[in-house]
């Protein structure tokens, strides 16, 4: 169903996080034309208390049906324009849980003309209704699902208004340039000559400006999503151990008994400020056991998912038949770090094969392993970055860059100025539609359809 409403209609959700016996409140978010009358009918307000605007009552819901009350709560008035959809919001601020918040929104809802948000639709309405642009109102869905405090960082900055000064920076400069053309197409013989080599390498310097918002974006990725890691090796290495240091948990049996980890265990850690899943593998080789082979297969499939592998091995036992074959099945492409583990004990000759040795008995090494794991994703580069686009930003300042790169072949093969133009309103239209001034409703449903239910 479509998300596009008109907002005529009045909206209701619940805008908290809500679970049993944690939560001391909750809020039940109201917004339209109706959002006053629908919660006065609903509430008992007592006193000579006054619905003013951004002022709190106190008061009771109550059940229409029953005439008993449902809840003490307070209650917040926000008149439109100045609330965050731009309309007339409500929120009735009660306890916690699920049962009474519930009850709450049942009593909303049953309201002539109002009914359940859909998800993402109070900040589709603040975009319609313009108290936000769509970089900010995305920003926001980043915050909320922000897992560190950079990913908060960047998401504040798009709140702000970063993503669009910088696109709109860009873009100022892209029509100055197609003005500038256009104002030769039009009036040639009365205008000085236009130098394309003095106009194509601005374009160029534009172009550089893109390709660091697309740089930025990447490393903003690995900021937000984070690196899923699989633990691999043959049994008894010292996985489970290791997913145990890292994690600082005892996530896993640790046992002398190769076999011990039947199935994929998974333990999300925080390396400066990169989100990292880590996957501990149930050991790969040959066996007849039927579980373990489930396991195995699952160790495989992770092996191939992973955005970074960790092939331990034991420095005791040296490196194996089995640690060769294990290392062959790492996809070409997949970054890989190499640790030999047990350096506690006595090593055989084939140190070398490892990448970092440690002992996750003692925890020596652990700190290496750390470093070279940030420097295989790629954390270093990830400490300069203020602002960063997400996938749907991304591809669209991707596209405005293919366009100036085009220019470069128009200049090559000394085209007129018409066919300069056509490259750079593409590259104009595509940033448009990054802000959100070229925008069609398809788009908006898409966007904010990934929201929760209530923002």
């Amino acid at each position: 169903m479509s998300l596009t409403f008109p907002t005529e209609e009045t909206i209701a959700a619940i805008a908290s996080a809500i679970s049993p016996e944690e939560g001391a409140i909750a809020i039940v978010k109201v917004s339209g034309p109706l959002a006053k009358q629908v919660v006065s009918s609903i509430v008992q307000i007592p006193g000579n208390q006054i619905w003013k605007s951004h002022s709190i009552l106190y008061g009771y819901v109550i059940n229409l049906q029953t005439q008993k009350k449902i809840d003490e709560v307070l209650i917040l008035f926000m008149e439109g324009p100045r609330s965050f959809t731009g309309e007339d919001v409500v929120e009735i601020h009660c306890h916690g849980g699920l049962i009474v918040v519930q009850q709450v929104l049942e009593q909303v809802l049953m309201q002539p003309n109002t009914r359940r948000a859909f998800p993402g639709e109070f900040s589709q309405r603040a975009v319609l209704n313009g108290r936000l642009d769509i970089t900010q109102a995305e920003a926001i869905h980043e915050l909320i699902s922000a897992r560190t405090q950079k990913a908060a960082q960047l998401a504040i900055a798009g709140i702000d208004g970063d993503i669009t000064n910088s696109i709109n920076e860009i873009k100022n400069k892209l029509l100055d340039q197609l003005s500038e053309i256009e104002a030769r197409i039009d009036f040639e013989e009365d205008l000085p000559t236009l130098n394309s080599k003095i106009l194509l390498d601005d374009l160029m310097l534009i172009h550089n400006q893109l390709s660091q918002l697309i740089s930025n974006a990447e490393q903003g990725c690995l900021i937000r999503n984070g690196l899923k890691i699989a633990l691999i090796g043959s049994p008894n290495v010292g996985k489970s151990s290791l997913l145990n240091l890292l994690s600082k948990k005892e996530k896993a049996i640790v046992t002398n008994l190769p076999g011990t980890t039947r199935d994929l265990l998974e333990s999300e850690i925080i390396l400066e400020n990169i989100p990292i899943r880590l996957l501990d593998t149930a050991g790969i080789r040959e066996t007849n056991d039927a579980i373990e082979k489930i396991g195995v297969s699952l160790s495989q499939k992770a092996l191939l998912t992973a955005d970074v592998v960790v092939l331990i091995f034991d420095l005791n036992q040296g490196w194996t038949h089995n640690d060769q074959k294990l290392l062959e099945q790492i996809p070409r492409e997949t970054p890989k770090l190499l640790v030999g583990n047990k350096s506690d004990l006595p090593i055989k000759d084939t140190k070398s094969m490892a990448e970092v040795t440690m002992s996750t008995l003692t925890g020596e090494g652990e700190q290496e392993v750390i470093r070279k794991l940030l420097n295989i994703c790629g954390a270093n580069e990830t400490s300069g970055v203020e602002i960063a686009l997400n996938q749907r930003q991304l591809d669209l300042v991707k596209d405005a860059a293919k366009s100036i790169d085009q220019i470069k072949e128009v200049a090559k093969q000394r085209l007129p100025w018409d066919f300069w133009t056509i490259d750079l309103r593409e590259a104009i239209y595509k940033l448009n539609q990054v802000t959100g001034e070229e925008i069609t409703e398809a788009l908006l449903d898409r966007i904010f359809s990934r929201f929760c239910i209530g923002k």
